[in-house]
C-alpha cells in the first residue's frame, strides 16, 4: 500500500481513516467485484429463465454466485493483466469468470456468461448497487448519526432563550433549541425524500431494444425478465433507454445531498457564528494546540473543515447531475470516468459529516452570555409591546414604541417609566411589565416538539 503520505488526494492521504468505509465501494478492486457479482447473478437467473435449471445443482449455484465474496488480491491483478491484453474492462471480468467456470467443470455453460448483453448491461447496474450501498452502510448511517445529536441538543435546549439576529442586529428573542430545530427539519425533510429515491437499472443490451436475447429467444419475455432480475437486486426497471441508462435517479440522488450538505454548510456558518458570539464554547483538549503563535486560541476548526469539504462535494455533485444525464445519441464514453469519481464525491462529503458531527459533540452553551445579551437588549420586546397596544386599539403604538427604542439601548427602567407616559389600563401595563426579552419567546418550545416529534416518527 502507498504511504499516505504520498498520496496526491487528501481522500486517500491525510483524511484516509476517515473515508476508508467507502473503499469497499468505489475501488477499482470493489467496481471489480460488483461487476462479478452482477455477472454471476444473471448468468444462473438466466440458466433459470430459459429452463436449464438442472444445469446446476445448488453448491453450483452458490459455488458461482458468491464468486464476488471470494475474491484475493490475485484474482484482481489477474483480471487487470487481462485487461491489459483486451483494453476492455468488462471483457476481462467475462474471461476471468469463464476461466473460472472451467476450473471448476462447468465449461458446459460458460458461453451464457454476458449473454445477449452489451458492457452497459453490467456497468450500470454495478454503479447502481454501489451508490445503493455505500449510502445505506455509509452515509446515511453518517447524516442519522448528526441528526440524532441535533434532536438531543433540541430536546436539552428547547426552553434556553436566546437573543435573535436579524441582519446581525438584536431581534425577537428565541430559544437555542429552536434554532437548531430549524436545521433538524429541513435536514430530516430531504433525508426522507433521499431515502424514498428507487435507483433504476437497465438490462436491455446494444441499443436498449433486447434485439440480440429476442433474436435468440423469441418467445421469451425478456421485458419481464430483466424486470424480475433487476427487482431480485432491489433496483427498478428503466424500461425505455438508450445503450446506457440516463442516470436521471442518479441526478436526484445527487442533487438531493447537495440540498442536505447546503443546509449544514448553512448550520456550521450559524453555529460558527455562535461561538464568535460567545454563545458556544468550546470543549477543549489540553494537548491540542488551537495557534500557532497564539496560546489562548481554541478555534471551531471541525465546523470550517466541514463547511470546506462540503463544499468542495457539493461541486462535484452538481456537475455529476449536469454531466451524466447527456450522451451523444446511443452513448459516448465521457460518463466512464465521471462515474468513477462518484466515491470522492461521497468522500468529502462524509469527511464533511464526521467533521460536523465532532464540532458538534465538542459544544458547551455559555449560558452567562446568552442572559447578558438578554437583559442588555430590552428594546426587542417593543415588538410584542406594540402589538398588545394595537389590540387596544391605541393608536400609533408602533410609532410610540419606535420613538423610544429604534436605534436605542433601553433597560428595564426606562422602558417602564415610558409604559407609564401611556396612561394604559393598570391591568394591560402589569400585562406589559412582566414581559422580558427572556419570556418573550413565543411558542419557540412547541415547534421544538413538534419538530422532534415528525424526526422521531421518521426513523421508526
Amino acid at each position: 500500500m502507498i504511504n499516505n503520505l504520498f498520496a496526491v488526494s487528501p481522500i486517500d492521504g491525510r483524511y484516509n481513516k476517515l473515508t476508508e468505509d467507502l473503499a469497499d465501494f468505489f475501488s477499482e478492486s470493489a467496481l471489480i467485484k460488483y461487476r462479478i457479482k452482477v455477472e454471476c447473478y444473471y448468468l444462473t437467473y438466466l440458466l433459470n429463465f430459459l429452463g436449464f435449471s438442472e444445469s446446476l445443482d445448488d453448491n453450483q449455484k452458490y459455488l458461482i454466485n458468491n464468486l464476488y465474496t471470494k475474491l484475493e488480491l490475485r484474482d484482481f491483478e489477474n483480471i487487470k493483466q487481462i485487461e491489459q491484453i483486451t483494453n476492455h474492462d468488462i471483457k476481462a471480468v467475462e474471461y476471468f469468470i469463464k476461466h473460472f467456470l472451467s476450473e471448476n467443470k462447468l465449461s458446459e455453460i460458460k458461453e451464457w456468461v454476458h449473454f445477449g448483453l452489451t458492457s452497459e448491461d453490467i456497468n450500470n447496474i454495478a454503479y447502481n448497487l454501489m451508490l445503493k450501498d455505500s449510502l445505506n452502510e455509509v452515509i446515511y448511517p453518517s447524516l442519522q448519526n448528526i441528526l440524532t445529536k441535533l434532536s438531543e441538543m433540541v430536546e436539552i435546549y428547547k426552553k434556553m432563550s436566546m437573543l435573535s439576529k436579524t441582519h446581525g442586529q438584536s431581534a425577537t428573542p428565541t430559544t437555542l433549541g429552536k434554532e437548531l430545530a430549524v436545521f433538524l427539519n429541513r435536514i430530516n425533510e430531504q433525508f426522507i425524500e433521499l431515502r424514498n429515491i428507487k435507483l433504476t437499472a437497465k438490462l436491455t443490451g446494444a441499443t436498449g431494444n433486447y434485439n440480440a436475447l429476442h433474436l435468440a429467444y423469441p418467445d421469451k419475455n425478456w421485458i419481464e425478465f430483466s424486470k424480475s432480475f433487476l427487482n431480485t437486486l432491489e433496483l427498478n426497471q428503466n424500461i425505455a433507454v438508450t445503450q446506457i441508462e440516463p442516470h436521471d435517479k442518479f441526478a436526484q440522488v445527487f442533487d438531493n445531498i447537495v440540498r442536505i450538505n447546503n443546509i449544514l454548510i448553512d448550520m456550521n456558518i450559524d453555529i460558527w457564528q455562535y461561538i464568535s458570539l460567545n454563545y458556544f464554547k468550546l470543549i477543549k483538549k489540553e494537548e491540542e494546540t488551537g495557534s500557532s503563535t497564539m496560546p489562548h486560541k481554541v478555534n471551531p476548526i471541525d465546523f470550517e473543515n466541514s463547511e470546506g469539504n462540503l463544499g468542495l462535494s457539493n461541486s462535484l455533485l452538481s456537475f455529476f447531475s449536469s454531466k451524466l444525464t447527456k450522451s451523444r445519441l446511443q452513448r459516448d464514453l465521457s460518463d466512464s470516468t465521471v462515474l468513477r469519481n462518484i466515491g470522492s464525491a461521497l468522500a468529502y462529503s462524509l469527511i464533511a459529516y464526521k467533521s460536523c458531527l465532532r464540532g458538534l459533540n465538542k459544544l458547551s452553551v455559555n449560558q452567562d452570555q446568552l442572559k447578558k445579551d438578554l437583559d442588555d437588549n430590552f428594546e426587542v420586546i417593543t415588538e410584542g409591546i406594540q402589538t398588545i397596544l394595537r389590540s387596544l386599539g391605541i393608536n400609533n403604538p408602533y410609532e410610540k414604541m419606535k420613538e423610544i427604542s429604534r436605534g436605542n439601548k433601553i433597560d428595564k427602567t426606562e422602558l417602564s417609566n415610558y409604559l407609564k407616559s401611556l396612561d394604559l389600563p393598570k391591568n394591560i401595563l402589569n400585562k406589559i411589565e412582566s414581559l422580558t426579552p427572556s419570556n418573550y419567546i413565543g411558542l419557540s418550545i412547541n415547534i421544538c416538539d413538534d419538530v422532534l416529534d415528525k424526526f422521531r416518527n421518521s426513523t421508526l
